[in-house]
């Protein structure tokens, strides 16, 4: 070995010890050995150029074999763990491990990313499968719900989330021969998932009889619905459908890994080590065993197949790839191999050959050739391998073990030299001397034994000085001394061979190292972070000769670092590929290469390595390299190259634009404070003002931290922003116009390429980005979602279409948007350091640049994220902005240094010196650039800033005489620069916008402070002019009339915080942040007098009135000094306050001052003296004050908002003429309230404009004009003050209250009920019934008789003496064949739901059929033939209905049910859209609505769909339904939203209604903007509860109330009130779409002029009433709709009528329960009739075969229970109030009444012989009665002793025996009549029985589920044949069972349909039908029974 030169450490003037700077050398990953077997599946395929793809560590690989080369995707920053081929098999996607894992999908050719998917999975992504035309890509994740999600991957937009299943997920797999179809499986699972709209609806594969319910480990989809999937036991099992149809036994002998379906059939891969080929219909054809090959071994285990044409491709567990050619099949080529299992920790490098060798915990040591990149031996050891070493004649090579010991093989035949074992523990370590006499090993015992070569290792010595396991040694180059690391980071010397510890410093320093491979000391303190400990490198190894050091750390980094490297924290550059720990890297012989081995990823890396010289050359070769250069983020050292930062970027960075409260919080603070103030609030709150103000013009430009952010529009307006206003200002009339969207501060600004429209980004929680034009200042598109804080940099592409944004967020994510349509496009974190500028490029909108501190990135859109990288800078500089050039690879960024970058293609080309100081802005013209910089210079240069034609100086001296005011200093700091129209726009860092002409002279626009508060503000006592002082140090005079400029300005030496003209406006006094103040004279503003007397800032300064006499100075420290102005004397203080002072007023007799504190004070002081005076409260009132500008007393307590906790009035203005209050708070509000303003929360108008806080108001000299400026926005905005007159398009946005008064809106019971009703979904629903005991399936049985004799089953003689036990249950009336019931077919429903629905019925195919809805189906009803046909897909009840209006969607209905949380699994609230004709689900829509979707509705392209929430927010969403895709989505009000319509002419406006609110919204891009409506123009308006909504042409809106009233609406303004349309609440309205008509439905007692139904002309002028023929008191009517010539209504009762417009006559189409439960119910003996009672006090008789209902009695009282005698001459009916009444069928009298009981009658039978009749009630008893006795019916006898309540009862068919089932999950029998209690098992199981009604009994106990823990089965019903039993229970479910059923959990089928609890359930004669009887749904279903044949 040659002896290198060693640096000691004294060598510091070296110039490498200076040098902090990365090393110029490189790596390239050149060959991975290794493939990714284990805990992986599916992950090895041939691609279409016949490479090889599959994955090792972070690595995605494609195999070359033919040509032996491999090509890497570097994407990835963790392990990679699945792996699918796009059809085509150019595309691979990759999914990853790690907290934030994403996926790559990348093209196997170039190796470039394509698409990058993430956001949706946690912790790792599982499985991965393309579909069959490549367009979608189903993932899985591996979160605790195993998310499955669908992606549109080219878009990297989500398509269907949804939890995939409580354990792991194996594999998933499009269904290749159906659309939209996929199958997952996992353990003890598999599901067929289907794909509708953005939801994925799972169906559990059914195991059923044909095989066991077991683990799937993968399946493959074949024709015909046909799946294949391998099985944990070997077996295959077939799938049809969603039923398993067979299995094919023994297919592998153990689980099944991998299943390839290809052209030729299918391959598996399983456990045993074999692979199996079948055909097409899985007949097999080939069996390839592995292990019986040359290559083979015991325990192969197969992980992965591909099968293409005659080649086979396998993956093993042991990380080895096979290639089988099917013909030589015992011969298969191993293709790749690594280490298998445990760690990899052992490398050594040979010293001489370009050979490594490695040992793992697999036990193997390899020996690698790098040359060839091929394994060229292999040798297994006994045990697992930790460390090794070769001698340096290369002969000899030593593996150190974990179990302590050590062997020593020859290199040549890995033969075995000496095995020796002396420690415990593990061998970490083990090095051979450079004279290699010595081997040194180090072990975890904390000791470095010394061995003898060539004694046979025998021991020599022993190093005992460490405390710790030992981690790193190094001989040195003599080989006397050792230098070791232990794991306590500290570093030993020792005397070789001896061992004894060198403690001598000095003698250290003279030692030369012969390697270098130790963590610690001087020479490499650089690879140490600055501030880290010592342990997560674990390995390094110097080359001496090329100066460089390589590191492996814990975070799968190589990183190259200059050798040595004295100081922490060195620069590098880091290299990814190894996705956890690295475990050791080496040098080889000649230093070519770097090996390195993972530890957890058993692989091996070999790195080419490329010194200086040859870097520059190789740049060009490898395109896809990620050389992430070491000027990383990660390299933060003290490092002298970097620039001083410049004070003003400074000054910026240190800026925060987090706010205490955002604008989005308040509606919820609101909410909270409103619950503790809704008793508080005054019944009658005084009205809002009538006059308003508006915007009238801002002097103000955000320049101070805002750049590039002014520009020409393309009429030739100029476009920029201050505070929350966008405003565009017109320089020929010296007008401004405002957008005034945003609600808080605007940061950027961009425009569009044709310069008509604008992009503006807020401060925000969520911030927005607004688009809006600049003619007419409306928003064209609002984006919101993405960014959190603020949106700092905004571009616009070249073609217009695309947007992109940059947020304040700590990753500055960058987003880029298709801002039309609103869609995110890509998204990505854009840096650590904050971004200043954003640009896409201009030829190739898919690439933009972002820039900043300490950095440029440029950017490659893939999919759904984006690929940066950093461009390579020598030196790190702050970017502060950047262009493009004129072609597509030149980029110009300007440095905060005042050079200009020049790049090409990511590389710096070269610099230019263009200012002193940053350039803070550039401009690209047509032939040359214009940069603008702090210096105050505008330079214009030639095309390749190789010259600069001409500087421009902004000066005074250069000011055009038109300026609208003055330059504050020379050479201000320019910070936007934009050009067109001829001249050049520039924008300071002081707020002024300047028009330099290319002439030279410049014009003054626009100015406003500079930054820095603005608090002070007076108004002239009689002239347009107003004085404002600032924390800049300025005092500026203001002209508000037309001219609007700065009249004057004054520098202070300190900042000013108050200020005051004298009453004769001759003086002006300003108040100073230091404690003094002074007057001037008001024109030239020279001193008159100044004081100093106080230490806190001046906050508040006032002229006495009249000759102001006196001047009042209030201050911090509490104290209010009067001066005498005459003499110039100080003559009073006031004293007594204990706070800050911060308002004052004088009385208009100068005698009396008010003051008020920051303590929420108001004290009265009398001047001059300044004696401190208490006034009540109604004195204060009677003084008159010359000026108000307080905020506290009795007069204006209605100014304090809800939120005053959170939010400060800071001031406050009267206006001169005594009528109106002006304030203005923290929030950035303006408010205007009626003065006085008493009592709380008074109404007003309030104005946005501000952003944070509104620091003073004024009112002009004649209120003409009101005056306010902000705090941190430094602007001064001017409003001008009109009174009320005619309303024309005002986009003022005066919301005009915040509580409302509970006077308003009236009440009404039907309202109430519908706003409190709670939805719950049916799987959380509870008993109906309050039962107690233990459950019949939990019970413990009792024996039977022949148990409790001793007799074993089974052992009775064959012929029994006794004779046979008689049938269970006698078999009426059913023929002589018995045919068991297969199958229930829902026939009709009964039954609507409008109790507590709305507008949820409708006409379709021109009136020929109406679709409504009851409990959870959608039913559509043929008015000719009165058949309805079942919409069944809801899976709870549904709760809204709309049919799509457009003529190219007929028939297209979306329906939205109730459902629980949120999380896209298959309870969360869903909106389905279906054809109502076909049934077909055309999209499934899964929203966050959580509770349930209230209100749907269609636009008017018929292609959006709106939907309201039931959720705390009522969220409004809008749906494009087809794909799936939401479009927008926002919180719709804080009360409940019953209504949200479309308006039918509309696609983006719509229409929301409520409690107390009425919104009106427009979709913009993917935001929603809504207004309230506006109620001040109509006298003694009061904002109602809305109930319904219809629409006008022009603009009209119409809104039905509670109160009866009609709100007419243009635009957002009431114009009109119909008033009582209805006499009750207007709960309907449907707007006719051909002519216009509008139809009302109200709630309304009959008459004859008026009626529930109205229909009116198109603007609600005069109407028709109709009167509904229902006979009721009051008609409720909850739903309209209107066809050719009649109108539909549906009413509270559940009746759904047809009126004719002509005729007026009704026909009432159907009926239903008004309320439910309908708990009783009877089928007639011999006819297909059946009776119904419910808790609506009516008993109705339903026609099955006629579909209707024939006849009702009303009875007054809720029914209960209803029975038919054994001939069906008579009726019993039980009662809620104990009374029971019996009638004539014939005749319907009243045969006998009686009431006993004062509870609820549960069940009342006859008995067979129609003798007796039984009536159980709660009250735990049966009465028994003699019906031959007559009808005054008198109790014969009653059962007692019966634990609770009766349920339901059953006679025997001799009319002996009863019995009953109990609340207590008891059936008890008694004897008729006695009432005796039978016990006796014997005589039980001898009656067979009449009826079977109940839910007890060993007989049926198979009936109870096992998850009825918190419901029950409610009822029972067994058929007349005595073979079925149809159940009902709480979940809703009629289930099908066989009779009897005594085994636990029998089999059945299940009918869903009824919302939760099925009341009750009976099979109607002859067992043609089942009627189930519905409990919360109030219906009634009717199920056809399919007989078996």
């Amino acid at each position: 070995m040659k002896r290198h030169q060693q640096f000691a450490p004294e060598g510091k003037n070296d110039k490498n010890m200076a040098d902090r700077t990365a090393p110029t050398c490189q790596l390239r990953l050149e060959w991975v050995y290794g493939y990714r077997g284990h805990q992986c599946r599916n992950n090895l395929y041939y691609t279409a150029a016949g490479e090889i793809v599959y994955f090792v560590a972070g690595v995605g690989v494609v195999y070359n074999t033919r040509e032996h080369k491999q090509k890497f995707y570097l994407g990835h920053t963790d392990d990679i763990i699945s792996l699918a081929l796009h059809p085509e098999r150019v595309f691979v996607a990759t999914g990853q491990v790690g907290k934030e894992p994403y996926i790559c999908v990348w093209d196997s050719s170039t190796i470039q990313t394509v698409s990058i998917l993430k956001e949706v999975h946690t912790h790792g992504i599982a499985c991965l499968a393309f579909d069959l035309d490549g367009q979608c890509l189903v993932s899985v994740g591996l979160d605790s719900k195993n998310t499955i999600c669908v992606w549109d991957w080219k878009k990297g937009v989500t398509l269907a989330t949804a939890p995939g299943h409580t354990d792991r997920i194996f594999d998933i797999s499009w269904d290749l021969f159906q659309q939209s179809k996929l199958v997952s499986c996992g353990v003890k699972h598999i599901k067929f998932w289907s794909l509708c709209g953005n939801s994925l609806t799972p169906k559990r594969g059914m195991f059923g009889r044909m095989g066991e319910l077991q683990t799937i480990l993968c399946v493959a989809c074949a024709r015909e619905e046909v799946t294949y999937s391998g099985a944990l036991n070997g077996d295959i099992y077939v799938w049809k459908g969603i039923n398993l149809m067979r299995t094919i036994q023994g297919a592998h002998l153990s689980g099944i890994f991998s299943m390839n379906a290809c052209e030729e059939g299918f391959a598996t891969g399983g456990r045993d080590g074999c692979v199996r080929l079948w055909d097409l219909n899985f007949k097999p054809i080939t069996v390839i065993d592995l292990r019986e090959t040359d290559q083979g071994y015991k325990g192969l285990s197969v992980r992965s197949v591909c099968w293409s044409g005659d080649h086979i491709l396998v993956g093993t567990q042991d990380s080895e790839i096979f290639e089988v050619v099917v013909h030589e099949r015992n011969k298969p080529f191993l293709i790749m191999q690594g280490h298998c299992e445990g760690e990899l920790w052992a490398l050594a490098i040979h010293p001489t050959k370009p050979l490594a060798m490695t040992g793992s915990d697999d036990r193997s040591v390899r020996i690698w050739s790098l040359v060839d990149h091929a394994m060229i031996a292999r040798c297994n050891m006994e045990e697992p391998i930790r460390c090794a070493a070769v001698s340096h004649d290369g002969l000899n090579l030593a593996l150190g073990m974990k179990d302590g010991s050590f062997t020593v093989l020859r290199v040549r035949d890995l033969t075995e030299v000496v095995h020796i074992k002396d420690r415990k523990e593990a061998i970490h370590e083990l090095k051979y001397s450079p004279d290699g006499a010595h081997l040194a090993v180090g072990s975890n015992d904390s000791t470095v034994d010394i061995y003898g070569v060539v004694q046979r290792y025998k021991k020599v010595g022993e190093c005992v000085a460490s405390t710790s396991f030992i981690t790193h040694m190094d001989w040195s180059t003599d080989s006397k001394f050792l230098q070791t690391n232990d794991g306590n980071g500290i570093r030993l010397f020792y005397r070789m061979p001896s061992g004894k510890e060198v403690t001598n410093t000095e003698e250290i320093k003279k030692v030369q190292w012969a390697t270098w491979t130790c963590v610690l000391g001087p020479e490499v303190n650089g690879i140490w972070p600055k501030y880290s400990n010592f342990s997560n490198i674990n390995a390094v190894d110097a080359n001496f000769n090329n100066q460089v050091l390589v590191t492996a750390d814990d975070y799968g980094l190589v990183k190259l670092v200059r050798y040595p490297c004295i100081r922490k924290g060195a620069k590098f550059k880091k290299y990814f590929g190894h996705s956890a720990h690295i475990t050791n890297v080496r040098w080889s012989h000649d230093h070519q290469w770097v090996v390195t081995i993972g530890g957890a990823d058993h692989s091996v890396f070999q790195w080419k390595f490329i010194p200086e010289k040859k870097t520059k050359e190789t740049l060009a070769i490898a395109p896809q390299e990620m050389l992430v250069d070491s000027n990383s983020e990660e390299s933060d050292s003290d490092q002298s190259d970097v620039p001083e930062m410049d004070s003003e970027i400074e000054q910026e960075m240190q800026l925060t634009y987090r706010r205490q409260v955002y604008k989005e919080d308040l509606p919820h603070l609101k909410e909270q404070r409103k619950e503790k103030h809704r008793v508080a609030a005054d019944k009658k709150r005084a009205k809002g003002p009538a006059s308003r103000v508006r915007l009238h013009f801002i002097h103000g430009y955000r320049g101070h931290d805002c750049r590039s952010n002014l520009f020409y529009t393309q009429t030739g307006e100029i476009v920029y922003h201050v505070a929350a206003v966008g405003v565009v200002y017109n320089r020929q009339q010296n007008t401004q116009h405002f957008y005034l969207g945003h609600n808080d501060d605007i940061l950027c600004l961009g425009i569009h390429p044709l310069k008509d429209y604008v992009a503006t980004g807020q401060v925000g929680r969520d911030s927005s980005i607004h688009i809006w034009e600049t003619e007419f200042l409306t928003p064209l598109s609002v984006l919101k979602g993405c960014h959190q804080l603020g949106v700092c940099a905004l571009d616009f592409s070249a073609d217009g279409k695309r947007l992109a944004s940059v947020g304040l967020d700590d990753n500055h994510t960058i987003v880029l948007w298709d801002w039309r349509k609103g869609e995110k496009l890509s998204a990505f974190r854009g840096s650590k350091d904050r971004v200043f500028i954003v640009k896409i490029n201009p030829h190739m909108p898919d690439k933009l640049i972002t820039a900043g501190v300490k950095h440029i990135k440029f950017w490659q859109k893939a999919g759904g994220g984006l690929i940066g990288k950093k461009g390579s800078m020598g030196k790190t500089e702050t970017m502060m902005c950047a262009v493009y050039g004129w072609t597509e690879e030149t980029v110009f960024s300007g440095t905060s240094s005042g050079d200009i970058c020049i790049w090409r293609d990511m590389l710096m080309v070269k610099k230019v010196k263009a200012h002193d100081g940053p350039v803070f802005s550039m401009y690209a013209l047509e032939k040359g650039f214009v940069t603008g910089g702090k210096d105050g210079l505008v330079a214009l240069w030639d095309d390749a800033f190789e010259r600069c034609l001409k500087t421009y100086v902004i000066k005074r001296a250069v000011l055009a005489p038109g300026s609208k005011g003055l330059l504050l200093e020379d050479n201000p700091s320019i910070r936007a620069i934009s050009l067109g129209h001829g001249h050049m726009l520039v924008g300071t860092k002081n707020g002024e916008i300047l028009e330099v002409d290319k002439s030279g002279p410049i014009t003054l626009l626009v100015q406003g402070h500079m930054e820095g508060e603005v608090w002070g503000l007076a108004t002239h006592p009689h002239l347009p002019l107003c004085a404002t002082v600032s924390n800049d140090k300025t005092l500026r005079i203001w002209d508000l009339s037309p001219s609007h400029c700065m009249l004057a300005v004054r520098k202070l030496k300190k900042g000013g915080r108050s200020c005051c003209f004298s009453p004769d406006g001759k003086a002006l006094a300003l108040g100073l942040q230091d404690g003094s103040f002074l007057v001037v004279n008001a024109d030239t503003l020279e001193d008159l007098v100044s004081f100093h007397h106080r230490k806190d800032v001046i906050s508040d300064i006032r002229f006495s009135p009249g000759a102001g006499k006196y001047l009042a100075v209030a201050s911090g420290d509490g104290f209010v000094d009067i001066y005498n102005m005459m003499n110039s004397k100080r003559v009073g203080v006031c004293k007594g306050s204990m706070n800050y002072i911060t308002h004052l007023d004088w009385d208009t007799r100068g005698k009396l001052l008010q003051v008020n504190t920051a303590g929420k004070e108001q004290l009265f002081f009398e001047a001059p003296r300044g004696k401190q005076h208490t006034i009540p409260a109604t004195e204060v009132e009677k003084i008159e004050w010359s000026t108000w500008t307080c905020v506290l007393g009795t007069s204006c307590d209605g100014i304090w908002p809800v939120v005053s906790d959170i939010t400060d009035v800071t001031s406050a203005c009267l206006s001169n003429d005594r009528q109106i209050l002006a304030t203005g708070d923290d929030l950035g509000y303006l408010k205007l309230f009626n003065y006085p303003a008493k009592g709380t929360y008074a109404k007003f108008k309030r104005y946005v404009a501000h952003s944070t806080h509104v620091t003073n108001v004024r009112w002009s000299h004649d209120d003409s004009l009101l005056v306010t400026v902000g705090g941190a926005d430094t602007s001064l905005m001017i409003w001008s003050h009109e009174a009320d007159g005619p309303r024309e398009g005002w986009p003022y946005d005066s919301e005009e209250s915040d509580v409302e008064s509970e006077d308003d809106g009236g009440y009404d019971s039907d309202v109430t009920r519908e706003n409190e009703t709670s939805h719950v979904i049916k799987t959380l629903s509870s008993n109906m019934r309050p039962m107690t005991g233990v459950k019949p399936h939990l019970q413990q049985k009792e024996p039977t008789v022949d148990e409790r004799q001793g007799v074993v089953r089974g052992s009775r003689p064959s012929v029994s003496r006794a004779l046979p036990l008689p049938d269970k249950l006698q078999t009426n009336n059913v023929g002589k064949k018995k045919r068991p019931i297969e199958e229930l077919v829902l026939e009709v429903v009964f039954g609507y739901r409008s109790k507590d629905c709305r507008n949820n019925l409708h006409y379709l195919n021109d009136g020929a059929d109406i679709i409504y809805h009851a409990a959870s189906v959608g039913v559509v009803h043929n008015l000719t033939t009165a058949c309805q046909s079942f919409y069944v897909e809801h899976s709870d009840d549904i709760l809204c209905l709309t049919v799509n209006q457009h003529p190219k969607f007929p028939n297209v209905v979306a329906s939205g049910q109730v459902g629980d949380a949120a999380d896209m699994s298959a309870s969360c609230p869903s909106i389905h859209v279906w054809d109502a004709m076909s049934k077909q689900t055309l999209s499934v829509l899964r929203c966050a609505h959580s509770c349930g979707v209230c209100s749907v509705s269609f636009s008017a392209t018929g292609k959006l769909l709106l939907s309201v929430g039931l959720d705390a927010e009522h969220t409004i969403t809008i749906w494009k339904w087809q794909e799936g895709i939401k479009v927008a989505s926002c919180m719709g009000h804080a009360r409940r939203i019953f209504v949200a319509e479309f308006r039918p002419d509309s696609d983006t406006q719509f229409v929301s209604v409520g409690i107390k609110h009425v919104r009106f919204w427009m979709l913009a891009g993917q935001g929603l903007l809504s207004k309230k409506g506006t109620l001040s123009t109509l006298e003694d308006a009061r904002m109602q509860t809305m109930l319904s909504v219809a629409f006008g042409a022009n603009n009209l809106t119409f809104t039905g109330t509670i109160s009866g009233d009609v709100c007419v609406w243009k635009e957002h303004v009431l114009v009109r009130i119909v008033a009582k349309a209805h006499s009750g609440p207007v709960f309907t309205m449907y707007t006719t779409l051909r002519d216009g008509l509008i139809v009302t439905g109200g709630k309304e007692r009959p008459s004859k002029e008026g009626g529930a139904l109205k229909l009116w002309d198109q603007e609600m002028t005069r109407c028709r009433a109709f009167r509904l023929e229902t006979r009721q008191s009051i008609d409720c009517v909850r739903s309209v709709c209107r066809a050719k010539g009649k109108i539909l209504v549906g009413t509270r009762n559940a009746e759904i009528i047809e009126v004719g417009e002509k005729s007026a006559a009704c026909n009432i189409l159907i009926n239903g329960h008004m309320d439910g439960p309908i708990w009783g119910l009877a089928a007639h003996p011999t006819r297909d009739l059946f009776l119904s009672a419910a808790e609506d006090g009516t008993v109705r008789l339903w026609d099955i075969p006629n579909r209707k209902m024939v006849n009702k009695v009303s009875l007054g009282h809720p029914a209960h229970a209803v029975s038919y005698s054994p001939e069906g001459d008579m009726v019993a009916i039980g009662m809620k109030n104990g009374e029971f009444i019996i009638l004539l069928v014939t005749s319907l009298k009243i045969w006998g009444k009686k009431r006993d009981r004062h509870s609820a009658i549960q069940d009342i039978r006859f008995s067979p012989d129609a003798q007796y009749l039984a009536v159980g009630s709660s009250e735990n008893a049966v009465d028994f009665y003699d019906l031959t006795l007559g009808p005054q019916l008198n109790r014969v006898n009653c059962c007692r002793d019966i634990s609770s309540f009766v349920i339901q009862m059953d006679f025997s068919a001799d009319s002996c025996y009863i019995q009953l089932s109990t609340g207590a999950y008891k059936r008890l029998l008694y004897e008729v009549p006695t009432g005796k209690q039978v016990t006796e098992p014997a005589v039980i199981d001898k009656i067979t029985w009449a009826t079977w009604t109940s839910m007890l009994g060993d007989e049926v106990v198979g009936i109870w589920s096992r998850n009825s823990d918190k419901a029950d089965v409610t009822c029972a019903c067994v058929s007349h044949s005595g073979l079925n039993l149809a159940t009902g229970d709480d979940f809703g479910m009629v289930k099908l069972f066989d009779f009897p059923c005594p085994e636990k959990f029998a089999k059945h089928k299940r009918y869903l349909g009824h919302s939760a609890h099925v009341a009750n359930i009976r099979f109607t004669n002859g067992d043609h039908y089942v009627v189930s009887a519905g409990g919360d749904d109030r219906s009634l279903f009717v199920w056809k029974c399919v007989h078996a044949p």
